[in-house]
Order: C-alpha cells, then sequence, then structure tokens
C-alpha cells in the first residue's frame, strides 16, 4: 500500500519537476543561442567613408547612426561660470560646448567660433576617417597648414575606418601620436592584446595633449607617466607654457580630456575592464549580438552596460553614479571658485607698484599647478566616475595650490 502511494507521489512529482527544471534552464540560458556575430568579408570601396560599410555590417551601421540621438550641445558656461575667467587668453574664452554624437564632429568643427581655429588642421586631427590619409599626402606640412586650408578635404566624421582595419576588421591604431607615445613607453604596439585595443582605439583622441613648438605635431605629454602630476612635470621640465594668462600674467598649460589617463589605474582598469566594455556593451540584433557603436554614457543603456557585472541593479547603480558625481560637481565647483579668486588677487597684486616681484612669480607659479589640475579634471568626461579617488585628489590639490596662490599674491603686496 504504501509502494503505490509512492509510485503515485512520483508520477505526479517528476513531471513537475522536470516542467520546473527545463522551465529553469530556458530562462537562465535563454540567450544563449544569441551569438557574437563574427566578422563576414573584407570591407571594400571608399573605405574612409562609413557609408561604405554599411552595406557589409548593416547592424552595426544601425547602431552608429543612433549617435545622431546625441545632438545638443549647451554652453559649459550656462552651468559652469568660472570657466569663462579661467579660459581668458585661449580660443575657448570665446566658446566651449559641450560635446555632442561624434557623428556631428566635422558640422562642429566647422562652426566652431574663428578664434578657436588658430590650431589650424590639427583641430581636425580627431575628428575624421580621412586625417590618416591626409597626414600621409602632406607629411609634416600637415600639421603646419591652417584651418582654412585643409577644412574643404575634410568631410567624413569619425567612423569604422578609425578603429578598424578594414581588410581583417581587427582593431587598429591609425594615430601617430598614441604610436608614437607608446613606444616611448616602450611598449610594442603590434603585441597589444584585443582587451587593451578596446581601450587604446579610444585613447587616439580621448586623451590630453599639446602642440609641439615649432613642427605644430601633436604630442602626447607621457614622458613621465600619464597621470596630471607627471604631466605637469613634464611640462614644468621642458619649461613649455602654452598661453599666458591676460589677467594673472601666468604661464599656463592647457589639458584636454584626459578619459584615457584618467581611467588608468582605477578600480575598472585594474579589474581588467576596457573603455568599450562600459561604453560600447554587447547588444543583441535577432540571432546574433554586436558591439554597440552608440558611444554614449552607460547610464543610457545601464542593463547592458553595467548589469552584466554589478547585480546591485539599475537603481542602486544609478545612485551610486549619481554619488560619485555630485561631489565631483561641488568640489570642482569650489575650485574653480578658489583659481577665480586667484586670478583676481594676482592681477591686484600685478597692478601695485611697490610689488615684492618674486613672491608674485611664486604665486603665478602656484596658479599654473592650480589651474592645471582643475582643468584636468573639469574637460575630462564623466564627473569624476572613471577615477573617482583620483579625481577628487586632484580637485584637492587645485584648491590647495589656489588657497596658497592667493595667500602668496596678497603677501606680495604687503596685504593681509
Amino acid at each position: 500500500m504504501q509502494s503505490d502511494r509512492i509510485k503515485k507521489l512520483a508520477l505526479v512529482t517528476v513531471p513537475v519537476l522536470v516542467l520546473v527544471l527545463v522551465a529553469g534552464f530556458y530562462f537562465f540560458n535563454r540567450h544563449n543561442n544569441i551569438v557574437l556575430e563574427k566578422p563576414k568579408v573584407a570591407v571594400t570601396g571608399n573605405t574612409t567613408s562609413s557609408a561604405t560599410w554599411a552595406g557589409f555590417y548593416p547592424s552595426q551601421w544601425a547602431s552608429y547612426l543612433d549617435n545622431e540621438t546625441n545632438s545638443e550641445k549647451p554652453s559649459h558656461y550656462d552651468s559652469k561660470p568660472y570657466m569663462k575667467a579661467i579660459y581668458n587668453g585661449t580660443g575657448f574664452f570665446a566658446e566651449f560646448n559641450e560635446p555632442r554624437g561624434h557623428t556631428y564632429t566635422i558640422e562642429d568643427i566647422n562652426a566652431i567660433d574663428p578664434a578657436r581655429r588658430k590650431s589650424g588642421s590639427s583641430c581636425f586631427t580627431c575628428k575624421s576617417t580621412q586625417v590618416p590619409e591626409l597626414m600621409e599626402k602632406y607629411g609634416a606640412q600637415y600639421y603646419l597648414m591652417t584651418f582654412d586650408q585643409i577644412k574643404d578635404e575634410v568631410t567624413e566624421p569619425i567612423g569604422c575606418a578609425d578603429c578598424h582595419d578594414p581588410q581583417t576588421l581587427d582593431l587598429r591604431l591609425s594615430r601617430p601620436a598614441l604610436i608614437e607615445a607608446l613606444q616611448e613607453q616602450g611598449r610594442d604596439t603590434s603585441q597589444l592584446t584585443k582587451q587593451e585595443m578596446r581601450t587604446l582605439v579610444c585613447a587616439q583622441c580621448h586623451v590630453t595633449y599639446y602642440f609641439e613648438p615649432g613642427t605644430k605635431e601633436v604630442t602626447f605629454p607621457w614622458d613621465k607617466g600619464v597621470k596630471a602630476d607627471q604631466i605637469l612635470a613634464y611640462f614644468d621640465e621642458e619649461q613649455f607654457t602654452e598661453f599666458t594668462h591676460p589677467v594673472a600674467g601666468s604661464g599656463l598649460v592647457k589639458a584636454r580630456h584626459a578619459e584615457y589617463e584618467t581611467f588608468m589605474g582605477s578600480t575598472h582598469q585594474s579589474a581588467g575592464v576596457a573603455c568599450a566594455d562600459c561604453h560600447m556593451p554587447y547588444v543583441s540584433t535577432g540571432t546574433s549580438k554586436i558591439s554597440s557603436h552608440v558611444w554614449q554614457s552607460p547610464l543610457n543603456n545601464i542593463e547592458s552596460s553595467c548589469t552584466t557585472c554589478h547585480r546591485n541593479g539599475a537603481e542602486w547603480l544609478t545612485q551610486r553614479v549619481g554619488t560619485i558625481q555630485s561631489q565631483t560637481k561641488l568640489s570642482q565647483q569650489l575650485a574653480g571658485e578658489a583659481v577665480v579668486e586667484a586670478i583676481d588677487e594676482l592681477k591686484i597684486s600685478r597692478e601695485t607698484p611697490t610689488v615684492d616681484k618674486a613672491k608674485l612669480e611664486q604665486a603665478m607659479a602656484l596658479h599654473r599647478k592650480a589651474q592645471w589640475y582643475l582643468d584636468y579634471v573639469m574637460v575630462t568626461n564623466g564627473y569624476g566616475f572613471h577615477n573617482p579617488t583620483e579625481t577628487l585628489n586632484n580637485l584637492n590639490i587645485a584648491i590647495d595650490s589656489a588657497r596658497k596662490a592667493v595667500d602668496l599674491a596678497k603677501a606680495a603686496r604687503g596685504a593681509s
């Protein structure tokens, strides 16, 4: 009797358990039939035109076109008015807008205020797939050409050929400045891993740089390292000054979107994460998946970008990023206000006939340091998220140096 009951129970429960197991297997493995889309064939035709690649890789092309949705470009000065005083003496003083989608690079570069065109053809170096060919065409003369001399030859925005070899579809480095900087570090650029390349293709442009005096060649100041203090030490050793602030009188250097440098040594980079893992996550297209070619904030597609590694949930992750960014914005504002105060005090001291020139020079040097550390953070996207600890440390140095500059500028004229 007992045996019959067990048999009946088994007849009921076993099918149920099988059904649960099948359902569970399907639920947890429902995407396993989606495989990464592999390169099909070499791209032929005009490969500097990303539209040429569309017929070969339609899914990636459709993704790339979605960059056009990021079409707003408000002025930085609307939300960060202290930047205006800081950039006095540069082309940015006339205009400095938030960046928008990569597909707008040519439209936007041609629309910038004429005051920002002083760098000539170098303005286009990171803006077009056509640049490598133009560099080959003109050689060293490329960097010496004016903006107007080259603008009509540049029509294609950032696109496929900037990062991919059209024959193999492998990631490649197409900009000489990065290749030369890596080689100066002793790195063999032919032996870079795919994961390294998923960051370095971005580092071709998302870096700080300067124009070599005389040749005007785009150069990465990485000889001493890629961190803010190491780059400033490089400039100081070279006695390089990019511009003199017309109000403070200080000789300054200009930082430029140092995303790569800031990212290096961060928690994510140390864990082996690449730029593309967060900014170009894998997305499904039918029965295959591709790396998204919408270059945007991971917060815009947090499920694909973040939750594949972080199991805390989208809401928690969004709040976490918000905390980091709000802290950075507050510290950046405090640093900005401190640097502006240093500029104002230097102006008063410079206009004082009896000023102690030695102390004034020391105050100017501190202003140079404060503005560099602030600018290094200020022009870097992400509001600190690429490396929160380093970002806040740089802003602390900016605030401290600016305060010391204020005190010395006052002391130089005998004020308390």
